[in-house]
């Protein structure tokens, strides 16, 4: 019995990953204090690699799906900040337009090139991530207060174009740079969350828009977008991140940012190695 081209036992085994993919996206986040692609695409990527979907979309859909997940999540994070009073609303009106044209430059670069350069994007800075949460201080500063308006712009369309490039939320960059400048990482996270709906709704659009008709996607996908892994992963994010933060408490903040940085390094290094040897 065959559906949309997959025999049934391929589409149960195909929805299956995609809920374990949101589970192991749930759990890190709860664990880890990160949400969003930066867990999200690299488990997808794997998953779609074992389920052999074709090299030439692999990371497209794994970064488009992302983005169209970090959509009700962002709401729903944003809203809980939002009601404590630790959203920077001022920052997120400065950094609006910058963020969304660098989100449209990155969307539109992620449509013309291939999947390998997608990976490589990713996998670079997965890695310099990974350095940054295992040395990384949280002394460190480069100022005690953010750039003039040119200054932010330039971060805001940065953080944009290279967060929709990669299928992340933006948080990983914004709270790094907002703490590198002075603002309480409290204030950070919160204000961060704003950051991945600005990024993930026009990302999203994007990514649906310039996979229309391509080749070797799975079934129920619109453009780059995936509405399996969107019905399946969001819910089981949800509901899995809870146990993460539960096993959070067991392990030093230290010990986390370390399992993180080696989950990133190990992702990091398994797609360079995609890359040379295929």
């Amino acid at each position: 019995m065959e559906f949309m081209g997959l025999a049934l036992g391929e589409l149960l085994l195909f929805a299956g990953a995609l809920l374990v993919t949101g589970v192991i996206a749930g759990i890190l986040a709860g664990l880890l204090g990160v949400g969003g692609g930066i867990v999200i695409v690299p488990v997808l990527f794997h998953m779609f690699t074992l389920l052999g979907i074709d090299e030439s979309v692999r990371m497209h859909l794994a970064v488009g799906t992302s983005l169209g997940t970090i959509i009700p999540t962002s709401i729903r994070s944003v809203r809980a900040h939002h009601k404590k009073g630790a959203v920077d609303l001022d920052l997120l009106k400065r950094w609006a337009l910058p963020m969304l044209l660098g989100v449209a430059v990155g969307t539109v670069v992620a449509a013309y090139v291939n999947g390998q350069v997608l990976t490589a994007v990713f996998a670079t800075v997965a890695l310099l991530v990974a350095f940054n949460m295992a040395f990384g201080k949280e002394e460190w500063r480069l100022g005690s207060e953010l750039p003039g308006p040119v200054g932010q712009g330039t971060i805001a369309a940065s953080i944009g174009g290279v967060s929709a490039m990669m299928g992340i939320g933006g948080g990983t960059f914004g709270v790094t740079i907002m703490t590198l400048f002075g603002k309480p990482i409290h204030q950070a996270v919160a204000t961060a969350a704003g950051l991945g709906l600005l990024i993930s709704v026009p990302g999203a659009i994007g990514f649906m828009i310039s996979g229309i008709g391509v080749e070797a996607r799975p079934p129920f996908s619109v453009g780059y977008v995936n509405l399996i892994g969107l019905a399946l992963i969001v819910p089981a994010t949800v509901l899995a991140a809870p146990w993460g933060a539960n096993l959070a408490h067991a392990i030093s903040r230290k010990a986390l940012a370390r399992a993180f940085a080696f989950f990133l390094l190990l992702t990091s290094l398994r797609m360079f190695y995609g890359l040379v040897y295929g």
